[in-house]
């Protein structure tokens, strides 16, 4: 139940920080457009208008969610398996000899991002103590850093999950780039309505 919600927790703040970021670009690019564009006198209040709002924070904010949608996207692409591998020479090895170097590669994963993230959760805890903030936004600078630790730890998590199930099953997640999910079974024909 908890990895349900875990998944669809992710796949949600995943989409969510997407979405948000690129709206927040269109509009701050259309409002930097038509804020600077030559008016006819009678539709200089409109102009004036524009001018006041200021979102001279929204490439900041934007580069904070796509930050933080790459660290989650990260431990995202870890749990379904669309990180690219070259796998040649680990298909080449005998069944028993590919299964410990998949399981030394899948822990050598755990100890690099349980590392990464130890560090950051330290990096992030000595900022907490500080009275840094970010430019423009004026957030105080732990907040953004705290994706270091949380998606790193969230990668570990998915590292491990990746390394049980392989223990038992022998299968690692494969993203197969022709799969539609939600189209399982059916037939699409070019054409003809789904």
């Amino acid at each position: 139940m908890f990895g349900r919600f875990l998944d669809h927790l992710e796949e949600w703040l995943i989409a969510f920080l997407m979405g948000a970021a690129t709206l927040l670009i269109f509009v701050a690019v259309v409002h930097r457009y038509a804020a600077g564009a030559h008016y006819p006198v009678f539709l200089q209040p409109v102009q004036d208008f524009l001018l006041r709002i200021n979102l001279g924070w929204a490439q900041e904010l934007c580069i904070y969610m796509f930050i933080w949608m790459a660290k989650f996207g990260a431990a995202y692409g870890v749990r379904t398996g669309i990180h690219v591998g070259v796998d040649v020479l680990v298909k080449r090895l005998r069944p028993e000899r590919q299964k410990l170097v998949i399981l030394f590669g899948l822990m050598g994963g755990v100890l690099f991002t349980a590392v990464i993230g130890t560090m950051g959760a330290k990096f992030v805890y000595g900022l907490m103590g500080t009275d840094q903030t970010t430019p423009d936004l004026e957030w105080p600078s732990w907040v953004v850093y705290l994706c270091i630790p949380l998606g790193s730890y969230l990668m570990c998590f998915r590292f491990l999950q990746v390394a049980v199930h392989y223990w038992r099953t022998g299968e690692v997640p494969h993203h197969d780039a022709g799969h539609v999910e939600g189209l399982d079974g059916q037939k699409i024909e070019l054409g003809k309505p789904v």
